[in-house]
């Protein structure tokens, strides 16, 4: 098994994978920029949580709150805006047809998006940045099962 926030990334980025515009271009890192050939693509990682202990006698229940950042990438001379909004309506679409993500989690909301435009190079490149919080529940000595 591994920690639920693994589970949880991955269950978002399985979520994520195969929709109309992005396809397959789906990855889980941000250390590196995409290529051209691998746009319009997403990145999709954890940003950070917070826990909020639940009970008193241990093993305690910790509720979680997870925050993954997906970022939308375009390369477009014209229309970029268009296409980032599509993408987005479709990662929206995905993420709420299961706000449980299987079970692992107790809710998923999208709390945030903005975008931005660079236009470095031959084409605008344009990103959008899509704030999720992901709430989910464990005991704290088992931090792989979701309760």
């Amino acid at each position: 098994m591994a920690h639920m926030r693994k589970q949880i990334r991955d269950a978002v980025i399985t979520a994520c994978t195969g929709l109309t515009t992005t396809g397959t271009k789906v990855f889980n890192h941000r250390a590196y920029p995409l290529a051209s050939n691998k746009l319009p693509g997403l990145c999709i990682y954890s940003q950070d949580e917070t826990t909020a202990y639940q009970s008193i006698t241990p093993p305690r229940s910790v509720l979680r709150t997870l925050n993954i950042v997906i970022e939308l990438y375009v390369k477009a001379a014209t229309g970029y805006d268009n296409t980032i909004d599509q993408i987005a309506l479709e990662v929206e679409t995905a993420l709420t047809d299961d706000v449980t993500l299987g079970g692992l989690a107790k809710d998923t909301r999208i709390i945030g998006f903005n975008s931005e435009v660079s236009a470095d190079g031959e084409q605008p490149a344009c990103i959008g940045i899509m704030q999720v919080q992901i709430t989910y529940s464990v005991a704290e000595n088992d931090p792989e099962t979701a309760i």
